[in-house]
Parts: structure tokens; sequence; C-alpha cells
């Protein structure tokens, strides 16, 4: 019997490490998953702010306009729109919110549209 008093305590300490470790991992997958959240979101709102604004293409100021006001609804912001030809091109950017908004960058995407 005196050989089990030095372990007294000793699976309350291990559950604690256990636990610990639990928190720590589910804190991490919450954080990738904000980031991966917002890289899906950019590039959503790259495609229908390309396509949207491919519809109004011969005019420029019109077409990235409309790319700002598509990305916007979609809480995204425009950094860059090109009219090459008969094509847009917008890059937009999205602020990672949640868990992982002080850890991952603002994400950015670039999508590119014309005719058919």
């Amino acid at each position: 019997m005196s050989g089990g008093r030095g372990q007294r305590g000793a699976g309350s300490v291990l559950v604690l490490l256990v636990v610990g470790v639990v928190i720590v991992v589910l804190a991490a997958v919450a954080v990738m998953a904000s980031g991966i959240a917002a890289r899906r979101q950019a590039a959503l709102a790259a495609d229908l702010a390309a396509l949207a604004g491919a519809q109004r293409v011969p005019d420029e100021a019109a077409a990235c306009a409309t790319a700002e006001a598509v990305a916007r609804a979609n809480d995204a912001v425009v950094q860059d729109c090109v009219i090459d030809g008969a094509e847009i091109e917008v890059l937009v950017r999205v602020v990672v919110s949640g868990p992982g908004a002080g850890w991952i960058p603002a994400q950015e995407r670039r999508a590119r549209a014309g005719p058919g």
C-alpha cells in the first residue's frame, strides 16, 4: 500500500495536460479556419466583381465602379481594376475576421472576366 501513495494525483495532472493540449489544438484549428474562410470569401468576391464589371467593359469607369460595388457588397475592397481590351481584371482584398484576425494577414485574390 505504501507504493501507491507517491502516485496520488498523477491522473489529475495527466487529465489537465490532455485538456490543455486539446484546447491549444482547437484554437489553432479555429485560427486556420478563419483564414481559409477569408481566402474563399476573397476568391468569391473577386470572381463576382470581375463578372459584374465585364458587363460594362467598354466604359472603364463604369466597369470598375460596378466591380467595386459588387466587391463591397461581399465585404471586400477592390485594390486594383484593369481593363485590357474586352477583359477586366480585378484584385480584391478581404480582412480576416474571427479568431485569426490578429494572426493571419488580409487575403487578396485576383479574377479576370470578359466575353465568352
